[in-house]
């Protein structure tokens, strides 16, 4: 199974005011998930797919309040609690597209956040789930066993300049194996170039990529 992600650039801001504390929730609200469209990354998502997986993904965690996401662009499957930012509250079709709405915790993350986007900083959502691929006229299908990890993570530069690099991350295999997810590949490329200099960045990302090559 591939981890796969998906990134969609327009979110709203929502602030509810709560009469009795006086104080201020935070929430963004917007298309977290699209069916029936290929979309930037070649990959096109059936409907039927995504409600089956969104109806779980609601039952076991929305609606007993444990549909988290983090800040930023984690590199595997499983929700770091030290990264958590929001708690995605609804997750509704509306046509082809999924609209969710998520409070900002008063985590760290939640409230590194919150500043953010108060300060009119431009951030996006990026979903997150694991699946098999099948490739139809240079279109990747998302299969029948796609499970969400969380269908919403804040990210920030959503248009993701360093497409390379995002794409191997994202290009990992896991493997579910006795309830446990166990990453294959690419953890040595990840770290020749998380430890790379500013000097040394582009050629190390050209002998990984040259190296990612060799060992397909």
């Amino acid at each position: 199974m591939k981890l796969i992600t998906e990134t969609i650039e327009d979110i709203n801001l929502i602030c509810e005011d709560l009469e009795e504390s006086g104080k201020k929730s935070y929430y963004i609200e917007g298309v977290f998930l699209q069916g029936d469209i290929k979309n930037r990354n070649g990959r096109y998502y059936p409907s039927d797919v995504l409600s089956k997986e969104v109806d779980k993904y609601s039952e076991s965690f929305i609606n007993k309040g444990r549909a988290l996401g983090e800040l930023g662009h984690p590199e595997g499957p499983t929700i770091n609690l030290d990264r958590v930012s929001h708690k995605i509250v609804s997750l509704k079709k509306e046509g082809n597209n999924f609209v969710g709405k998520a409070k900002l915790l008063e985590t760290p993350m939640g409230k590194i956040a919150s500043s953010l986007l108060n300060e009119g900083v431009k951030l996006g959502v990026s979903s997150r789930g694991m699946g098999s691929l099948e490739l139809r006229n240079g279109v990747s299908y998302v299969k029948n066993d796609f499970m969400l990890a969380t269908a919403a993570d804040i990210v920030a530069d959503p248009s993701a300049p360093d497409a390379f690099v995002e794409g191997i991350m994202e290009g990992k295999e896991w493997i579910w194996e006795s309830g446990v997810l166990r990453e294959v590949q690419i953890e040595q490329i990840k770290r020749s170039i998380n430890t790379a200099s500013r000097v040394e960045l582009e050629e190390k990302k050209i002998r990984a990529f040259e190296n990612f090559l060799r060992a397909l």
